[in-house]
């Protein structure tokens, strides 16, 4: 691997004028339409109604663990059950429509956690336009990250009297010191906003300086490697240290490094 003025980036400090444009290429690199159909964000970009993107971009992220194609495969068959209309059938869909759900199954997302989440969409959808507002509402806009809007979308999420104690595994919250990788790679998919066609930044309550960077294996390991975290575990603070590290490269919009990060990870095997 050739990188950035022949400097190994491993051994440069996160400041480092180096490590900084050897990232940015990467960024560049990945950043790209050509990412989107090996990931499980090709899912939101099957649609166009602004709902239909946020509730499969939702729920794709929830489910991203395993191997992507499986990830791919599993959120296409639960959409084509609501016959690749996502919002409408939340919103309209009959007690039998909802016989289907109870078959379907994701590592150990099961009917239960299922028909959950679609009661749950139904009630926030009748009342609100956006999901955002279930994120933004205790969030503050001067917020330095979006923490207590990770905090509050849990809260409100489970806020209905039959929420199943089983479902709360599947939604993280920094209040039990998870990474919460999975919601943070949502709320990039939403509020990031650039030209390159991957993120859609249809959000706009929440800023992109305000993101954490999801903190999956590979960005875990690569961020080590590059000294971007110095932290042991990885949980919530480990998150919070690597997004500082990538706030000092850019500080309106530190998680577009998340591309580099994982694409170094994941393609390059760094």
């Amino acid at each position: 691997m050739q990188y950035a003025n022949s400097v190994d980036p491993k051994q440069e400090g996160v400041a480092d004028n180096n490590l900084k444009e050897f990232l940015d290429l990467k960024v560049e690199e990945y950043n790209q339409p050509g990412f989107i159909e090996n990931d499980p964000i090709v899912i939101p970009h099957s649609f166009s109604k602004k709902q239909d993107i946020e509730i499969t971009g939702f729920w794709a992220s929830v489910l991203a663990w395993g191997q992507r194609v499986t990830i791919i495969n599993k959120c296409r068959t639960l959409f084509e059950m609501m016959d690749n209309a996502p919002h409408d059938f939340i919103l309209n869909h009959s007690d039998q429509e909802l016989r289907p759900f109870e078959k379907f199954k994701h590592r150990t997302f099961n009917a239960t956690d299922t028909l959950y989440f679609i009661e749950f969409l139904k009630q926030f959808y009748q009342k609100h336009d956006s999901l955002e507002a279930a994120f933004a509402a205790r969030l503050a806009p001067d917020a330095q990250t979006v923490e207590t809007g990770l905090k509050g979308f849990h809260d409100t999420f489970f806020e209905l009297p039959d929420a199943p104690q089983r479902t709360r595994k599947h939604i993280a919250t920094p209040a039990r010191k998870s990474a919460c990788k999975r919601l943070n790679m949502f709320l990039r998919w939403m509020a990031r906003k650039d030209d390159k066609g991957v993120d859609f930044g249809i959000w706009h309550q929440i800023s992109p300086a305000q993101l954490v960077c999801p903190c999956d294996l590979h960005v875990d390991r690569v961020a080590r490697k590059l000294g971007l975290i110095q932290r042991k575990q990885t949980d919530w603070l480990t998150a919070l240290e690597l997004t500082a590290s990538l706030r000092e490269l850019d500080p309106e919009d530190p998680v577009k490094y998340d591309f580099a990060l994982f694409g170094l990870g994941v393609e390059e095997k760094f």
